[in-house]
């Protein structure tokens, strides 16, 4: 692991991978400041506030058209990819989060709670671009280097939670700069990207210019000797060439790879159908509802946060010695466990108060869970 790799590793998960994990829980801690902002500009505009459902059905909206900006840009990775490289899809994606940081932090000046909704469908859309095109490479690396996209969507929901609280950007004046400081990350990785080159196997495979894919492997391998990698790319380019593209339905049909095909779906349907976004989204809520004072959610929801970064850290220390395998399975059991345990929790806390604090546990767990293992 040479110095040029291991920093340009860590600035695209830093510009992409951490501003997902922070886009995921920011809308979590100025919850209340939002729906009274929406609330306030329906009563200028037509003279009578929302009631509570239609109020909870435009937060809702706001908070989940986030994921489907996400599904639309990831729809477009292999495009741009292929078109543009993985550098050149990098730094066009980051544009848009400028774009989506202005409409969110001049929202409340303007009374649009529109532009709210379209800066968040426009960081859905820069994660879901970005997490495919860093994601896809760094999932197919083993060890310490796959899972540090993984530890910079912890730390992402981490620094969401400090600047939520109340001392910080949790005021009310501030949540329109705490939705928009996005933007820090995405203009530093939009500055220092150009100081790495493209991606070695984006310019020999796609577009065939070995003496720029030999110079990026000499700059991130560090030694002038990268002939041997060069003739693997080769190899490979010449196997792609050759390999018959088939369809979706093609490859559910093939018998062959009947059981890869199911590992990734089922691996990553318990991923998404996990219920890890919910409480990322709605923790102050889930807290609330289990009965913790107001005054405290804050800085328990930062505690859940460490204790998710430090899941991860030793998910990504022990994966050397135990695999993939052993940390995915403990995960999902985990997180299993432990959403029971919440079930239960708010079914009995009425009769029983202390199950309150079984309910917070439960959810440090599934958290956890995630991090350290799916």
């Amino acid at each position: 692991l040479t110095f040029p790799l291991l920093s340009v590793t860590l600035l695209v998960s830093f510009g992409s991978s951490m501003l997902y994990g922070y886009n995921l829980a920011v809308v979590n801690s100025p919850a209340a400041h939002i729906k009274a902002f929406y609330n306030a500009t329906w009563s200028q505009r037509y003279g009578h506030g929302l009631a509570p459902g239609p109020l909870t059905l435009l937060y809702s909206l706001t908070v989940s058209i986030f994921a489907l900006g996400g599904l639309v840009g990831s729809l477009l990775v292999g495009v741009l990819v292929e078109r543009y490289g993985r550098n050149g899809t990098l730094s066009r994606s980051a544009l848009l989060v400028l774009l989506a940081s202005g409409f969110m932090g001049f929202s409340r000046e303007l009374g649009s709670p529109e532009m709210v909704i379209i800066g968040r469908s426009i960081t859905g859309l820069h994660s879901g671009r970005c997490c495919g095109a860093v994601l896809g490479p760094f999932l197919m690396a083993w060890g310490f280097l796959g899972l540090m996209p993984s530890i910079f969507i912890c730390l992402g929901v981490f620094f969401a939670q400090v600047l939520g609280l109340p001392e910080l950007l949790g005021k009310d004046r501030f949540w329109p700069l705490f939705l928009s400081v996005v933007v820090v990350p995405a203009s530093l990785q939009l500055l220092l990207l150009h100081c790495f080159p493209e991606s070695p196997r984006y310019l020999l495979i796609e577009r065939n210019d070995v003496c720029r894919a030999t110079e990026a492997l000499r700059q991130f391998l560090g030694t002038p000797d990268v002939q041997d990698v060069i003739e693997e790319m080769k190899e490979e380019q010449q196997s792609l060439s050759s390999v018959e593209m088939v369809s979706v339905w093609q490859l559910l049909r093939d018998r062959s790879v009947r059981w890869q095909t199911l590992s990734v779906v089922v691996v990553n349907a318990g991923m998404q159908l996990s219920g890890i976004d919910a409480i990322w989204f709605y923790t102050n809520i889930i807290f609330e509802n289990a009965g913790i004072p107001v005054s405290q959610i804050p800085y328990t929801t930062v505690g859940t946060g460490a204790i998710e970064v430090v899941a991860g850290l030793i998910g990504c220390f022990t994966i050397e010695q135990l695999g993939r395998r052993p940390l995915i399975i403990t995960g999902f059991c985990a997180m299993g466990i432990c959403s029971a345990g919440i079930t239960v929790s708010l079914l009995l806390q009425t009769a029983l108060p202390w199950m309150r604090y079984v309910g917070v546990t439960c959810v440090v767990g599934i958290i956890a869970g995630f991090c350290m293992g799916p």
